[in-house]
């Protein structure tokens, strides 16, 4: 009977009791209850941040544009005039972190780029302005 006792103790101890379960399921929430909230906005943070420098390389390229020609070229011809000038390695012109194209305004002897950020809408607060990316 003792080998009996003892086989049936060795078997009890190999599984967790539901107690232990659920101790454990009670930790990984509290822990997943501080790190989840840190990390919820951290993807958007993200996509704004490789937006600008989708942008900074846009714009380095409408300078060597200005280089090449004395102007920066106009609204009417956009950012298209890059990708047929080949200012681009792959001939394409770079979409936002959105998949939506850029919007290019030429002012006076500057410009703007424009992403119209997770909303797709102008003035819907998400928009990102490359002349106050550096701002952020």
């Amino acid at each position: 009977m003792k080998v009996k006792i003892n086989n049936q103790k060795r078997r009890n101890k190999k599984a967790f009791t539901l107690m232990e379960l659920m101790v454990v399921i009670i930790i990984l929430g509290l822990l997943a209850s501080f790190v989840l909230p840190s990390l919820t906005g951290k993807g958007e943070e993200a996509k704004q941040k490789l937006t600008c420098v989708q942008m900074k390389s846009i714009s380095d390229a409408l300078k060597m544009y200005k280089i090449n020609n004395s102007s920066y070229p106009s609204t009417e011809e956009g950012l298209n005039v890059l990708v047929q000038k080949h200012f681009f390695e792959d001939d394409k012109l770079p979409k936002d972190s959105w998949g939506q194209p850029y919007i290019y305004t030429k002012n006076a002897d500057s410009f703007d780029i424009l992403s119209l950020g997770a909303d797709k809408k102008e003035g819907g607060g998400d928009d990102i302005y490359y002349s106050k990316c550096g701002q952020k």
